[in-house]
């Protein structure tokens, strides 16, 4: 842990660095992608998040406990800090999952974070972009929510959007976009940032699961417990790839950049649905995918 804690201080702000975050990104949208199906499936979304969430921390306990340096004084402040945040974010998630179609639902919370990740970045970090990366984020925003626009059709033969749904959605993005400058404030704060990592997992697995806990009249536990344990595990090791790669991504490179790259996973989403499951898609939804992936390379040629 040491040395790879090393080799990311040593190639920050470097184009090396630069390199090795916009992989991070693409890899974490890419699994962020999988990551939000394994949340919408069979089982309630609350209790296949707080499996998701109990697995990872188990996982990352004995890693923040042996393998990493402790949080000391103040930093422990920080990791409160992150509990509150992504609290916010999974009860606005679940929310908006239980409230409308996945498929609808999830490209609005995507698409609403990455313009408010740059504007959010550009105050807090002094983060400059230029014309061509805003133009792209409005690009790829756009795209993302007009591919909700066209899902819905599948999922609400009217057309007409479920309000709760709508707002809940927005409101998931506005948590997105707060977490990840959290975040990115939070692992630039740490010296060591497999630490924060390490311990960021361990805090973040709390919530959900004494959550559903105390609420399991709400939220009963399926019969097929093997199942549900099964999406735990896989969505943890998927959530450790993905959430971390993003983290350090924001750690080595522009926040704003790295958040708005991430939100390219609505666009993995969809050729997941056209190349592996045989979806069919139509001439706007080439086109709206062709309109993220442009959004990308503006962001990145910027």
């Amino acid at each position: 842990m040491d040395a790879i804690s090393q080799w990311i201080v040593a190639i920050e702000g470097t184009p090396a660095g630069a390199r090795a975050a916009l992989v991070l990104a693409l890899s974490a949208a890419f699994l962020h992608a999988l990551f939000g199906a394994l949340q919408k499936g069979r089982h309630d979304p609350w209790v296949s998040r707080a499996a998701i969430d109990l697995s990872y921390g188990l996982m990352a306990l004995p890693v923040a406990l042996f393998l990493v340096p402790w949080p000391t004084g103040s930093e422990w402040w920080i990791f409160l800090g992150v509990f509150m945040v992504h609290a916010a974010y999974k009860l606005a998630q679940a929310s908006a999952y239980t409230a409308g179609a996945f498929t609808f639902v999830y490209p609005i919370m995507r698409g609403t974070s990455p313009l408010v990740t740059m504007l959010a970045a550009s105050l807090v970090f002094v983060e400059h972009y230029g014309p061509r990366q805003w133009l792209g984020v409005v690009l790829l925003s756009a795209g993302i929510f007009l591919l909700s626009l066209v899902n819905l059709r599948s999922v609400a033969p009217s057309g007409k959007p479920p309000k709760r749904a709508v707002l809940l959605a927005l409101l998931t993005g506005l948590t997105i976009a707060g977490y990840t400058t959290y975040d990115a404030w939070g692992i630039r704060t740490l010296a060591d940032p497999m630490t924060f990592l390490a311990w960021f997992f361990v805090v973040d697995s709390l919530f959900l699961p004494a959550l559903v806990i105390l609420r399991r009249h709400r939220h009963p536990l399926p019969e097929d417990m093997g199942a549900l344990a099964l999406r735990g595990v896989i969505g943890g090791l998927v959530a450790f790839v993905s959430f971390g790669a993003i983290m350090l991504a924001t750690r080595l490179d522009k926040v704003g950049e790295a958040a708005a790259l991430r939100e390219t996973s609505a666009l993995f989403a969809a050729l997941i649905g056209w190349l592996l499951l045989k979806e069919e898609v139509d001439g706007r939804r080439l086109l709206f995918m062709a309109m993220i992936a442009a959004g990308a390379v503006l962001i990145e040629l910027g």
